[in-house]
């Protein structure tokens, strides 16, 4: 039977049993669906399992939005409407880049044409279009009449000119053109009936504009037409005046003799006066209606705080202040947190959760439902909250809806990543990004253990940024061939092809002399990959049409990712996006060439509109954005992140904007849309209302106010309920181990394990447990047998030796990010390396200057100038070096020696190299440390008890700042196999032996013969160091396994005496 029928009521529970009913009458057709009209899919989901509960079985129902709806209703009465209109926002976009440039120079464009000047990629074209796009789109549902006057003429500015040129070709069936054939077709009884839908049903919906409602109403004239509207008032609540409005009203007739009782000004319920004005906007219209009200009002008064707070809006009640004191204490029926981060909010969460559950048994996580304003920003935090409980009696089951898909999808993000690196510097860290992606990697046919080698070679190759030289001068900068991948890979292709011993170029190219056997088919396949991304890349730095765009993306899809039956449905996405984009410049007539910016600008647009389909009420806590409309019931309704600046949002109109120039009732805010969004929410909370914000600095403490409208809520409560703030708002801890939690006050509390036991510690007055506090099992005898090298990589770091070789633990000891910019000035590091290389390419011969091209194809040098004076000036120094140990450097006898000998239980092997007329020499070009002293040692004790009788048992090292000259040593042997008892010691448990306060303290003590609490005391300020220098204890091993105590002992005495003082005894000491 036609007729508008509007159903009104505060809970939406009774609103879908009264739909359930209505949908129990069959339609006249079996087969013809049951059309429901909804704003969310999440109130789709909802509203399939309420009309299920109650009917037995939610089938043949056809969800629709109201905007799709009316396209279908179109369609009946212009059967030969196109399917895709051309005013959708997408195709009108591009009308409006084929229109706009031909009216750019008329009078009145003027700041649009300075704002597209310089506009070399199209990008501004684009961006104002889709403004002008969503400004005119809005006109047309709010201000049809205005559009009408347009067409018609009657208007000259700019835009009216703009929207002349589109629909100049005589297409005018836009959304209000359509609408207004629609009614015209009604009421003058040319509408078949037969083809029309018999019944509709709009549900859920808060809030719709005039243009929707008077079609629905003249629907009503043929249809059955029911309107399901979740009202939060009994009472006629369209005259009620916010405290602000009161002002305002107030102000107005200051000057005028009116007493307040005259001005009949009524607040109501100040929550629903502050909150609802785009509620009471929108039910003062449908009272304007002519049709049938059916009234479903429900008040559940169970006496707490929440139940009371829903009856005083019902009821239209506000006595803030006159209320008695609450009957019950404080049931926390409504709840406030306070919290320093995010994290600390899920966390706190997370607890509260459990509480609810233990405390109600029926509560089940299908029954929370947790919204925020900002859901992306949550998603980690709730991931690495839910996810990590070792405890399963502690696990939430959960899902999130709302989330991007690019953040959810592999496939898509590595697509965007990819456009991305077009137009950019092609950086190493950007490359290696692509290889994270499992789809990348796989299709040339790489392994996640194979980026650890990728990334050492890009690293040891000093690979920057830019693809070739041609690529760094489109920036504007010097074609500086070094640091670029093309010089990267030339130097490793050739390296696997030939040796270039770091001095042998060829053609100007250094080999890399590093990789071998199967790292070459490692190597391949990266070299394909970055000639498959190149060569794409330089594809997309050209401007196309949209077809040849869409066999461009096709292409990279294709050609770059793996693809398998997990991926189609992103792959699918995809391909629809690019599809769409062509079809749609083609109804618009958009024929020109595009640039990639602005092709990247709208796929990255259209992919930020996807979200995931799933997440939303399936079986646990659903964690959900706040969005409008979702005012969908439940048990327990969680609000976290209810920030100051967070919410209500903020919606800037763009400055052309004439409606918000001349604003009318019934016109969208943002601001109040989001206002309404939480009365609603607020509404919907049957047991629970849980909300969340930061609200104290995480640095000092200091409180941050919550959203204004949570504020407000709090202000309402302890006005009207005679609760202090206080009592509402739980202020929580910084920690989640804070002691607080655990004890029995009820405000805090905890279900974590681990942190009560980390809050029992808090004031256990014991020494911590060391790192390593038993000895380990004793290393196989494998171990026995090692290198001369492997003794002294044990003594140049004795605690770095223990954790790598017996526990497999490596610390990072420097940034392990990659540098993607070119060096300006080298570090220390680089500078002992390069000038290390130079002594001894200077000691064999070779003329420095002549190495320079060699050098800079390493890429170690700045580029420039700067690396030429930074090269000569490290020549300088290494000649005057060179000079000075020359003399020492004569008479070289023979080649290396292999070296196996048993000592003790021990076998040592390796090779004795630099030997000359007056014995072994070694060098460092850089000033001594402990480990070279070490290292010279332990070489030299080998040296005597292997060398040949004429050879000369002198060992000498030579460093900038002194030469360290090593004697005959009878007890070699002995000294020797006391190193190897220490090294086969510290294999089980840390020895307190650190090579340079070790040093230190022997050389005060031994050398210098200070007393021993002054050697003790310059060894323990080289351990820890000063402002002005670095201690040793901040080597993060020494800080991994010390830390705890302070290992300058006794044990540190005798250790460093037992090593040093041979060596002391066996050396002298000439400085330069």
């Amino acid at each position: 039977m036609p007729g508008l029928t509007i159903f009104t009521g505060n809970r939406l529970e009774t609103l879908a049993k009264q739909l359930a009913q209505i949908v129990r009458a069959p339609i006249t057709s079996p087969l013809s669906p049951e059309i429901l009209l909804i704003q969310s899919k999440g109130m789709e989901r909802w509203l399939s399992m309420e009309l299920a509960k109650h009917n037995g079985v939610c089938a043949n129902c056809s969800f629709l939005f109201p905007n799709a709806f009316l396209r279908e209703i179109y369609k009946k009465i212009i059967p030969d409407l196109p399917e895709t209109s051309r005013f959708e926002l997408d195709i009108m976009t591009f009308s409006v880049m084929k229109v706009l440039p031909s009216h750019i120079n008329q009078p009145g464009f003027e700041s649009l044409k300075n704002y597209l000047t310089d506009d070399q990629h199209q990008l501004k074209l684009y961006q104002v279009s889709k403004k002008l796009v969503d400004t005119f789109d809005q006109y047309l549902v709010f201000r049809p009449e205005m559009i009408f006057s347009w067409e018609a003429g009657l208007a000259d500015h700019w835009q009216a000119k703009l929207w002349r040129g589109l629909v100049s070709d005589g297409d005018n069936l836009h959304r209000a053109r359509l609408r207004k054939t629609l009614i015209q077709k009604i009421r003058n009884k040319e509408v078949e009936i037969d083809n029309f839908f018999e019944r509709i049903s709009i549900f859920g919906i808060s809030y719709l504009p005039d243009f929707h409602l008077q079609v629905f109403s003249e629907l009503s004239r043929i249809i059955s037409v029911n309107l399901f509207l979740m009202n939060p008032c009994r009472e006629y609540w369209a005259d009620i005046v916010s405290d602000r409005g009161i002002k305002q009203i107030k102000g107005r007739y200051a000057d005028k003799q009116f007493s307040e009782d005259s001005l009949h000004l009524e607040r109501g319920n100040r929550l629903l006066a502050s909150m609802g004005l785009m509620g009471k906007n929108f039910f003062s219209r449908i009272n304007e209606f002519d049709c049938e009200t059916i009234e479903k009002f429900e008040a559940r008064g169970d006496g707490s705080l929440l139940s009371t707070l829903h009856g005083d809006i019902l009821n239209l009640t506000d006595k803030p202040g006159s209320k008695p004191a609450h009957e019950a204490a404080y049931d926390r029926s409504i709840q406030f947190h306070s919290c320093h981060s995010p994290m600390r909010e899920i966390e706190v969460l997370h607890d509260n959760l459990l509480a609810m559950f233990e405390e109600n048994s029926k509560l089940l996580p299908k029954d929370i439902i947790v919204m925020t304003p900002d859901i992306e920003f949550y998603a980690p935090f709730i991931h690495s909250i839910f996810d990590t409980q070792n405890d399963p009696a502690l696990r939430i089951p959960y899902s999130i809806a709302d989330q991007n898909i690019r953040k959810n999808s592999r496939i898509i993000d590595g697509f965007l990543s990819i456009l991305d690196l077009c137009g950019g510097r092609f950086s190493n860290a950007q490359v290696l990004l692509l290889l994270e992606f499992p789809a990348i990697r796989e299709k040339f046919g790489l392994i996640d253990a194979d980026l650890k080698k990728i990334e050492f070679w890009i690293r040891d190759t000093h690979i920057r940024w830019g693809i070739d030289v041609d690529n760094r001068t489109a920036f504007g900068l010097p074609g500086v061939f070094e640091n670029t991948w093309k010089a990267g890979i030339e130097r490793i292709l050739l390296g696997y092809a030939m040796p270039g011993h770091d001095q042998r170029s060829f053609s100007g190219i250094l080999p890399y002399d590093h990789i071998e056997g199967s790292d070459g088919e490692i190597f391949g396949n990266f070299v394909a990959f970055i000639d498959r991304i190149t060569a794409h890349l330089t594809r997309l730095n050209r401007s196309y049409n949209l077809a040849s765009w869409r066999n461009i993306f096709v292409k990279i899809l294709e050609e770059i990712f793996q693809l398998d039956e997990e991926s189609t449905g992103e792959i699918q996405l995809l391909r629809r996006i690019v599809d769409d984009m062509v079809n749609n410049g083609e109804l618009a007539g958009y024929d020109k060439k595009i640039d990639f910016q602005l092709i990247r600008s709208h796929i990255k647009g259209c992919l930020e509109r996807e979200t995931l389909a799933s997440g939303f009420i399936t079986g646990g806590v659903t964690f959900c954005a706040m969005l409008p409309m979702r005012n969908i019931p439940a048990a327990v309704v969680c609000l976290i992140g209810m920030n100051n600046d967070a919410f209500p949002r903020d919606s800037r109109p763009i400055s052309f904007d004439l409606m918000s120039q001349h604003p009318k009732p019934g016109d969208r805010s943002r601001r109040n849309d989001d206002k309404y969004l939480f009365l609603e929410t607020l509404l919907s909370a049957r047991e629970k209302l849980y909300i969340s914000y930061v609200g104290q600095n995480i640095q000092d403490n200091t409180p941050i106010p919550p959203s204004v409208m949570v504020s407000e809520l709090i202000d309402y409560l302890t006005e009207g309920f005679s609760l202090s703030k206080d009592q509402l708002v739980t202020r929580h801890k910084l920690q989640a181990f804070s002691p607080s939690y655990f004890k029995d006050d009820g405000r805090l509390f905890s279900f974590s394990e681990e942190n009560f036991q980390a809050a029992g510690k808090i004031y256990q007055h014991q020494n911590p447990v060391p790192f390593i506090s038993t000895m380990l099992s004793v290393p196989s005898d494998d171990m026995k047998q090692l290198d001369i090298d492997t003794l002294c990589a044990f003594y140049a770091h004795p605690t770095k030796f223990l954790l790598q070789k017996r526990f497999g633990l490596f610390l990072e000891t420097g940034t392990s990010i990659l540098n993607e910019r070119e060096n300006f000035r080298l570090n220390p590091l680089e500078n002992y390396q390069i000038g290390q290389s130079l002594v001894k390419k200077r000691l064999s011969g070779l003329d420095l200057k002549a190495f320079l091209p060699t050098q800079k194809a390493t890429g170690q040098l700045p580029h420039g100038k700067v690396g030429e004076v930074v090269y000569s000036e490290l020549s300088v120094d290494a000649d005057i070096f060179v000079k000075k140990i020359e003399p020492f450097f004569k008479g070289k006898s023979g080649t290396a020696r292999q070296v196996d000998l048993e000592v003790g239980d021990f076998v040592l092997i390796g090779e004795l190299s630099d030997i000359y007329e007056c014995g072994r020499v070694g060098y460092r070009f850089a000033n001594k440390k402990a480990k070279d002293l070490l290292r010279s040692w332990i070489y030299h004790l080998v040296f005597c008890l292997s060398a040949k009788k004429k050879t000369p048992l002198t060992s000498i090292l030579i460093c900038k700042d002194s030469i360290w000259e090593f004697g005959p040593v009878k007890e070699s042997r002995e000294i020797l196999i006391h190193l190897l008892e220490l090294y086969w010691k510290g294999l089980s448990t840390l020895i307190h032996f650190f090579p340079e306060s070790s040093y230190e303290y022997a050389k005060q003590l031994l050398t210098k013969k200070q007393p021993e609490s002054e050697a003790m005391a310059l060894g323990q300020k080289k351990w820890s160091g000063s402002d002005f220098s670095r201690g040793e204890s901040e080597d993060p091993y020494y800080d991994r396994c010390f830390s705890h105590i302070d290992p300058i002992d006794d044990r540190f005495c005798k250790m460093a005496a037992d090593v040093f003082e041979p060596l002391l005894t066996n050396c002298r000491d000439t400085t330069f």
